[in-house]
């Protein structure tokens, strides 16, 4: 065999094995717990669990079956359930395993639209979800607590003094967006105890620290904490590379 053939083998062999490996590491299930105390002498805890940007992918029993073991108070889902040919047989299937865990609320995502506003709000009718729209619901068992969600403005405006006028009242507040570039518009005049956010795919294909958006993080800020997600799901291609998926579980004590 000619030198030129087997640099040839050698160089398909590597692309197979890197391009299988981006595909296993999109597919992983990736539980991320965080902590936050928003009390010196806190009594009671607030379990939220934060998913976003799921697209094509199908929800793991074994994720969910971890979940149920977690005591989990609100689903949150940060958009972006679907993408264009995700079948709504998939989604409503999603859905439902999610709100086996817990009271489920939902915001759009920018690509939720590409199946189809309407169909998308049947499915959450359909498993009892709470659609927040520029809205605030009272986080169950736990009155104290707001959940301000944002819709992502390409599915329509977003209305930022609705959403301001609808959370005043509550003591805590958490943020619910699916672009972080929200954030901004509304932190300092809802000062949030949690802010949660997806959309960046954390890069979904990085290069060392390179990529086309910053990974995602969790942090404390001078209001609380914010959560970026890399998301569970991929977009356009169904590989991963330098930003591993995640979902997430929020312990809020307070």
């Amino acid at each position: 065999m000619k030198k030129a053939e087997t640099a040839g083998i050698s160089v398909l062999l590597s692309a197979i094995t890197t391009l299988t490996y981006m595909y296993t590491l999109a597919n992983r299930n990736r539980l991320l717990t965080h902590t936050l105390s928003i009390d010196p002498n806190p009594t009671k805890q607030l379990n939220i669990f934060f998913i976003s940007d799921i697209h094509r992918r199908t929800i793991s029993p074994r994720l969910i079956d971890e979940l149920r073991t977690r005591a989990i108070d609100a689903v949150i889902v940060g958009g972006d359930v679907a993408e264009k040919g995700v079948p709504m047989e998939r989604i409503l299937h999603n859905m439902r395993l999610l709100s086996s865990v817990g009271p489920l609320f939902y915001i759009f995502g920018n690509n939720d639209k590409e199946v189809g506003r309407k169909n998308i709000l049947q499915v959450m009718d359909e498993v009892g979800a709470t659609v927040l729209v520029d809205s605030t619901a009272t986080v169950p068992n736990h009155p104290r607590f707001g959940l301000c969600g944002l819709q992502d403005r390409n599915n329509g405006t977003v209305d930022i003094n609705k959403a301001i006028d609808s959370a005043s009242g509550y003591e805590y507040l958490i943020l619910a967006v699916h672009n972080p570039s929200l954030f901004k518009k509304v932190e300092k005049q809802l000062q949030p105890k949690l802010s949660l956010a997806g959309h960046t795919h954390g890069g979904q294909i990085r290069f060392g620290p390179w990529g086309l958006q910053d990974l995602g993080c969790f942090q404390i800020t001078k209001y609380g904490a914010k959560l970026i997600s890399n998301g569970y799901g991929t977009t356009k291609l169904p590989l991963r590379l330098g930003a591993k998926p995640e979902c997430h579980v929020v312990e809020v004590r307070y």
